[in-house]
């Protein structure tokens, strides 16, 4: 009797749970895919036969499986099961296909589902959708991380590795992403993994972004060297004289003059033409504050309330004769140091760009932190610009540009900031750190933070952080994160507000600190399980022992050092250019280079 019993449970399961469960979509388990292809189509784009070869090489670390890549014009009728890497005649009329018509340049979607993996963005040449879509899958599904140039994080997968079904699709936020530092300027393939789309157009790489930085450009346009003997009167009246010898890319324009603004839309509609891939153009202030001050230009501004008055004036004029040869090709101005505040009755034109700059900000605290007061002109700004233009623009401030090399506990604040640009539809942002350099105070780490959450700002900071940490230094990974929490929790309780120019001081950073990082430093290094961790921590240290040697840091003059200062100095200055050389660094601030500071470093302490 028992026996009939379990033979009729066994039959109506057959009969009536299995032809339900054979509906059900199922997810594909990683680890089996020994007899899998990856699947792209004839004659893809460069971009697509690289995210194929990325998605392979990856993979075959992560499984010990090599998995083949064909090309296939035709439907997928072998059998075989498949990873379909962008968009092809097979991928649609497969059992995951889908249609990327409609797709942005950077859009993509994934399907797992039934044995078969889609990934695939736009169809395209020179779109990144599918190279990002790869990269997200290797993230996200595989656990990898591209954490610095030379440091890829693979885990094995295992015997188990579940994922689906899955049914997901992604458009970035943020058109224009840039996290600015050397290590990512330099190494372009390391830029697409990271996903920042400014630095190269190799169509391998999916090309870049058509924005451009929106930067000063005043210069470029009309320079004072080719017009400024002849016509004087084109340039800035400050003081009553047309002075045309100034720093920051030389005078600004005089913008009430008609034969300016001429010659300018003459250059701007000259550049279009020869860049008909151009998405934006810079008309805008050169850098610094001796904006014109005639009786015309000065008008304007004072009705305005603002020398962005005359500015926007100008720029607008622009704008509508770019309007009428390339509608889709954006005028962009920074609203910068003396433009910053809105005007009271110019509004931009709808194909107007304000890219907006954050220089006098506190680096300490997020820009929206409505008890920083130093920040709190920044928001109404940006809020005020917000209700006129639809093309906003972030320029973030993001290092110490006096000293790269020192701890600038700002770590804390990335998140909170991207994530506040983002809300407030910025188009892009430009987060400016050390670009020009390589080396500078803990680069890797906030390259990698910066990048991860402009693709994806609603990613933790915080988690980002320790990821990085755990990862990038293993044992030794402790003693790290404990500095630079006490660099982040002192500086927040000291009060400060520093911008993005400062000395140790400014970022409450005395000698106990420094002491507690060269020590935290020691104990990682003795932490780490080998010589590459090893080095790495060496590396990070770079930071702690510049703290070291700020006491004798802006002495020019050996002759004015106090002797007994000069050799406690001595050997950690020694060990400071011992590191510097060792790891590549570059400068030691925006404007300095590591050679003539190396030398006057010695000379102060008489090595």
């Amino acid at each position: 009797m028992y026996r009939n019993i379990v033979t009729m449970i066994i039959m109506l399961y057959a009969l009536v749970v299995c032809p339900v469960s054979a509906n059900v979509p199922r997810g594909v388990n990683l680890a089996k895919l020994d007899n899998w292809d990856i699947v792209i189509v004839e004659n893809a784009s460069p971009s697509v036969i690289y995210a194929a070869e990325e998605f392979r090489s990856h993979f075959s670390q992560a499984s010990n499986i090599h998995l083949p890549v064909v090309s296939k014009s035709e439907p997928a009728t072998d059998g075989r099961h498949h990873i379909y890497i962008g968009s092809s005649p097979a991928m649609r009329t497969s059992n995951v296909g889908f249609s990327t018509d409609e797709f942005g340049q950077e859009d993509f979607r994934i399907i797992v589902r039934d044995d078969n993996i889609a990934i695939a963005g736009q169809s395209q040449a020179e779109t990144r959708g599918t190279l990002y879509g790869v990269y997200t899958f290797l993230e996200d599904y595989l656990g990898v991380r591209f954490l610095t140039v030379d440091h890829t994080y693979v885990p094995k997968i295992g015997t188990w590795r579940l994922v689906g079904p899955l049914d997901r699709f992604y458009h970035p936020p943020l058109r224009f992403r840039w996290s600015y530092y050397g290590e990512t300027n330099r190494n372009p393939t390391f830029a697409a993994r990271i996903r920042v789309n400014t630095v190269t157009a190799d169509a391998k790489l999916g090309g870049k972004t058509g924005l451009k930085l929106i930067n000063h450009s005043f210069h470029q346009h009309l320079s004072s060297q080719k017009y400024g003997k002849e016509h004087p009167e084109y340039f800035a009246l400050i003081d009553g004289e047309r002075k045309l010898e100034m720093g920051g890319g030389g005078p600004e324009l005089c913008l009430t003059n008609p034969n300016v603004l001429r010659i300018v839309t003459d250059s701007v509609l000259d550049a279009i033409k020869k860049n008909p891939n151009m998405e934006n153009i810079s008309v805008s202030q050169n850098d610094n504050d001796k904006y014109c001050r005639c009786s015309l230009c000065a008008a304007v501004d004072k009705r305005e309330g603002t020398p962005m008055g005359s500015l926007l004036t100008f720029v607008n004029a622009v704008a509508d004769e770019v309007a009428k040869e390339y509608p889709d090709v954006m005028v962009g101005t920074l609203s910068y140091w003396y433009s910053r505040k809105p005007p009271k009755t110019i509004r931009p034109r709808p194909n107007v760009q304000i890219q907006l700059c954050s220089i006098e900000c506190c680096v300490l605290h997020p820009i929206n932190d409505p008890k920083c007061k130093k920040n709190v002109q920044f928001c109404q700004d940006l809020a005020n610009w917000g209700k006129m233009c639809d093309h906003i623009s972030i320029w973030n401030y993001n290092t110490n540009f006096r000293n790269y090399l020192l701890p600038c506990p700002n770590l804390w604040v990335i998140e909170s900031n991207i994530r506040y640009f983002a809300a407030n539809n910025a188009i892009g942002i430009f987060m400016q750190a050390a670009g020009n350099a390589l080396g500078a105070e803990l680069s890797d780490l906030r390259n990698y933070v910066m990048a991860n959450l402009l693709w994806d700002p609603t990613r933790s900071g915080r988690k980002l952080i320790d990821e990085f940490i755990d990862l990038h230094y293993g044992r030794g990974a402790e003693p790290i994160r404990r500095f630079i929490n006490l660099t982040h929790e002192t500086a927040l309780a000291s009060g400060l507000h520093p911008n993005c120019f400062g000395r140790a001081k400014d970022y409450a950073i005395d000698e106990a600190i420094t002491q507690a990082g060269l020590e935290a430093f020691a104990e990682a290094m003795k932490l780490a399980e080998n010589e590459t961790v090893r080095a790495r921590v060496e590396k990070a240290s770079i930071c702690a022992h510049r703290a070291a040697i700020e006491p004798i840091w802006y002495i020019k003059d050996n002759s004015t050092v106090d002797p007994a200062l000069a050799r406690r100095m001595q050997p950690l200055v020694k060990r400071f250019l011992e590191l510097c050389k060792k790891y590549g660094v570059t400068n030691v601030s925006e404007g300095g280079g590591i050679e003539a500071e190396s030398e006057r470093l010695k000379r102060i302490v008489g090595l």
